[in-house]
């Protein structure tokens, strides 16, 4: 009988912080722009230059840190990692070991199996590293220092996780979290959230765990996916066939589905870690603390308990609104001007959605006003225009911001109530359909909404729905 095993798995999770300049000079963050133009002698690594903190680097760590329920080191410092590779021009980073500046938190999950605390061992701040570009055609490779000193915070949980689920879901609370706290835009395909996978395998009711190895080159939700898979089938086989799991460093390749040995793995020892001389250690008063918990916005589990109970939405819809701040906001915004809550929300679940699907674009590119959806919602349950026009207007204030009203009037998208044009139509209808009219006058109920049909056709869609079943339940009698 083959053993059955447990797969225990840990991240250390990098997001890039939307700062404007790099945490340790003035040059600015924004992705792209031409290879190494982005620079300066500090973030090239240049001799002689010093490093000076960004304040707001600080500020945006402290924010994660409190969203995390983190403890807080009131005096942390900072550290040169030492190692030598092309992308990183100082030959070291600077980074925090020995006094991070938050840690022992906890972030809570949600699968299928139910709710989970994942604990955070510690968080710090940290520079980024450059990029290295291949060129399989000249068969060298190009570095860009652009990234080069974006500040970072690093996430290290606890090995909590046992499956990918799990890990998805953490992932995605920490993606969520950093978006509501304005701090990243945790761009996967930009590398602004990048995931390492610490993976152990042990036999199931263990209390030791594994030898474990860590994955690397990582950039989507669907790659950290099969890297776990991929992995923990590659460990079982290892200990099923008597051999021994290596502690190394991995990279996965998501086009082969399987991982590859980069290097052993690296002890603390190996990077000798000193405190960074050029840099003075942070102090955190309590009052800079207070007034940061103070400003935290509602995260997204408050908020979509709260549209649950004061909108009255679904669970579903709540939902699906809070996965992205903006779209909350957009959905609150239009209740503010007088949308009834459940019609706001059917805009922004069902056809907001179906559009970015069509558009691929981001749900952080919404941008229309709030109040041209409202006065959309209010000319259609006056039913000054029908649903089918209504969802024309709808695509323009999303595509272009239109303003409802007047497009309503420019492209005579009106209902139509006006009895005489309505009857003339109806009149017509009947007189082209003689046996559905008889069939209709037999007791077939389903024929009347072919009537109705046929007149909205005639129409374009903009006969006064209520107005048009009175006339032709009149007629066909």
């Amino acid at each position: 009988m083959r053993k059955q095993y447990e797969t225990v798995i840990g991240l250390e999770v990098h997001i890039e912080l939307a700062t404007k300049t790099k945490i340790f000079c003035g040059c600015p963050t924004e992705f792209g722009g031409e290879p190494n133009t982005h620079t300066c002698p500090v973030c090239t690594g240049m001799p002689g230059a010093l490093p000076v903190l960004n304040r707001k680097v600080v500020e945006y760590a402290l924010k994660a840190g409190l969203a995390m329920n983190c403890q807080i080191h009131r005096f942390c410092k900072f550290d040169r990692k030492n190692y030598f590779y092309p992308d990183n021009p100082q030959n070291y980073q600077i980074s925090q070991l020995y006094l991070p500046i938050c840690y022992d938190g906890t972030v809570e999950i949600e699968t299928s199996g139910g709710r989970k605390q994942v604990r955070i061992h510690e968080m710090h701040m940290e520079e980024d590293a450059g990029k290295l570009i291949h060129d399989p055609w000249t068969d060298s490779s190009l570095v860009d220092y652009n990234r080069s000193g974006v500040p970072l915070i690093e996430i290290v949980s606890e090995p909590d996780m046992r499956n990918a689920q799990e890990v998805m879901a953490y992932l995605e609370q920490l993606r969520i979290m950093a978006q509501y706290l304005g701090i990243s835009d945790c761009r996967l395909e930009e590398g602004s959230m990048r995931a390492d996978v610490n993976l152990s395998v042990r036999e199931a009711g263990a209390s030791q765990y594994g030898t474990r190895t860590e994955m690397k080159n990582l950039n989507s939700f669907k790659a950290i996916a099969r890297a776990i898979e991929g992995e923990t089938m590659r460990q079982i086989e290892l200990l099923e066939e008597g051999k021994e799991v290596i502690q190394e460093t991995r990279r996965w390749d998501d086009n082969k589905e399987c991982s590859f040995p980069m290097r052993s793995k690296e002890d603390a020892k190996d990077y000798r870690y000193f405190p960074d001389p050029d840099l003075p250690p942070v102090v955190i008063d309590e009052a800079w603390i207070e007034r940061l918990r103070a400003e935290q916005p509602e995260l997204r589990g408050d908020k979509k308990q709260r549209f649950v109970r004061e909108f009255g939405l679904s669970e579903y819809d709540a939902d699906i609104l809070t996965e992205f701040r903006n779209l909350a906001d957009l959905f609150e915004e239009t209740v503010k001007y007088g949308a009834q809550p459940k019609k706001a929300a059917n805009w922004m679940t069902q056809d907001a959605m179906r559009l970015l699907k069509e558009t691929g674009r981001r749900p952080e590119e919404i941008t229309f006003s709030p109040d041209y959806l409202a006065a959309l919602i209010q000319v259609e349950e006056e039913q000054k225009i029908t649903h089918k026009g209504a969802k024309e207007v709808f695509e323009q204030i999303f595509d272009h911001d239109e303003e409802p009203l007047g497009y309503i009037e420019a492209h005579h998208l009106a209902a139509v109530a006006d009895a005489g044009v309505l009857e003339q139509v109806i009149e017509e209808v009947i007189r082209e359909y003689p046996d559905s009219v008889a069939q209709y006058r037999d007791g077939k109920e389903k024929v009347f909404g072919f009537f109705v049909g046929q007149v909205m056709r005639r129409m374009k869609g903009n006969a006064d729905p209520s107005v048009t079943r009175e006339l032709l339940r009149e007629k066909l009698r």
